[in-house]
Parts: C-alpha cells; structure tokens; sequence
C-alpha cells in the first residue's frame, strides 16, 4: 500500500528497466481516484487528456486546454501520492514553438506534475530538447498519438505499413530513437504490432510503456475507467478488472427505489 512504500522518483524508471522490472501507469484525473490508485501501488499516476473523453464526454482529445490540465493536475498532486505524477501537456501547449512548449511545460511543474508528456516523434524532438534542457523530466509518445487524430483519419493502430511517412514501421522507429535522444524518462508506445514494440523496447536504453502494444514493453498503462469497467464501450487493447458500471447502476437504482417508497432516509440516517 502506498503508505508502506517510499516515494517513486524520476530515476527509478530507469532502474526498473535495466532490472527487467515491470512498471504500471493509470490515469487519473481528481484526488479521489488518484487516492485509490495510489494506495494500490501503481508506478506512475497519468493526468491525460483523455479527460476530455473520458470526463468531459468530448469525441477526442483536441479540446483540452492547459487550464484544464492545470487544474485536473493540482487535484491529483493534492493527495501527496507515492507515484510518480505524469502531466499531458494537450493539444496546441507545444506545437506552435519551443518557447511555448518550455512555457507550458513548468505551468504543468507548478501544478503538481513530476513528469511532462507531449505525444509525436521525429517533428517534437525539439520541444523536447528545449524542456529536458529546463531540467524538467519528460515522457514521449509514440504510434498512435490521439492528438493526430485528423492526420491518421481517426484512432488507428500504426506501424502496419512500410515505409518513409508518418505512421510506418520505419517512422515509428525513428520516432523512438528521436525522442530517447532528445532526452526523454521514459515513452509510451501504443496501438502498434507487438513485435514492432518489441523491437524498439529491445533497442532503446530508456523505459517504454504500453498501450496495446504487446507484454514486451518494459511498463503498461490504462485508462482507470476501463480498468475498472466504467466505460460504455469496451477496447481491445484494454481490460475491464470490476464492472463498477453495473454496480454503479445498481446501487444508484436502489437508491431511486428507496427514495420513491420512502424507505431512505430512515431513523438511523436522521439526527
């Protein structure tokens, strides 16, 4: 439990690799979850942007600002967790300039973050140069980035096809081998064949985590609510552990009868 445990820290990621030692990442988005997470023992917390679709019911995650992320990361720093807190820097926060992206990524520091994470490869390699430089730790994010969603043509997996452009196997290479020699912690690899993963996990010197992407990436990462068996929908690359939705209904359902017939509230829930 994460009261027994020390504080996970940035150079930690590294030696679990080296010691074939496999890491866990869920996302998180308020201290209530991040408590629950946290207590269970997983590595690293994500604040993603997925909270766009996730919370916010939004069909991707462009519309996340860094006010939201701001915010969704001060309510998980606030319970002080043993994981290591990972912040997404969305859509627009590091594209237009490196000014920007250095800018935004200390924004995401002040918050709460103990790592930053930018999605792409080969065209982010100076974004990242330029926050590594600012002595803030940050992750990559390659294959699917849910961020290039008009380019891909939607959520696709990648790395199916040979070839120069964006989304091949020979890019996402490259994208990996970009972003380590940029200076990232640690990247995550996801919606690409396992054995492309395999390869790159095999030849990089820093962590990559997954995301349907195979067992031989050095960690794992999961959306809490498809973890837990909240979303509507089900994903192949993910594993519902509870059906907290079923549960959810039922127990809300209940609570609709006992009010209704006047059951709830009864003496002992009074003063």
């Amino acid at each position: 439990m994460s009261s027994s445990r020390n504080k996970v820290i940035v150079p930690h990621l590294i030696e679990r690799k080296n010691a074939s030692e496999a890491l866990t990442m869920v996302t998180a988005y308020d201290s209530t979850f991040a408590s629950i997470v946290d207590e269970a023992g997983v590595d690293l917390i994500l604040v993603g942007d997925s909270v766009a679709t996730v919370m916010q019911g939004q069909k991707t995650t462009l519309g996340v600002s860094m006010d939201h992320m701001e915010y969704h990361v001060q309510m998980v720093a606030s319970v002080k967790p043993k994981a290591l807190i990972v912040g997404d820097m969305p859509f627009g926060s590091y594209q237009s300039s490196v000014r920007d992206a250095v800018n935004n990524a200390v924004r995401l520091i002040k918050a709460g973050a103990e790592i930053v994470k930018l999605e792409g490869g080969v065209h982010v390699r100076e974004a990242i140069e330029a926050i590594v430089r600012a002595d803030i730790p940050v992750m990559g994010h390659i294959g699917l980035t849910p961020q290039s969603y008009h380019r891909m043509g939607g959520n696709k997996v990648q790395g199916r096809t040979d070839g120069a452009q964006a989304g091949s196997r020979e890019r996402i290479y490259k994208d990996a081998r970009a972003v380590e020699e940029a200076g990232v912690c640690a990247f995550v690899i996801e919606a690409v064949p396992a054995d492309l993963a395999t390869q790159i996990t095999t030849a990089v010197g820093v962590p990559t985590i997954g995301i349907g992407a195979g067992v031989n990436c050095d960690g794992q990462v999961l959306v809490l609510h498809d973890l837990l068996g909240l979303s509507e929908r089900s994903f192949t690359f993910a594993k519902a552990y509870s059906d907290l939705r079923q549960i959810s209904l039922k127990a809300v359902a209940e609570y609709v009868s006992d009010v209704q017939s006047r059951r709830f509230p009864d003496p002992s829930n009074g003063f």
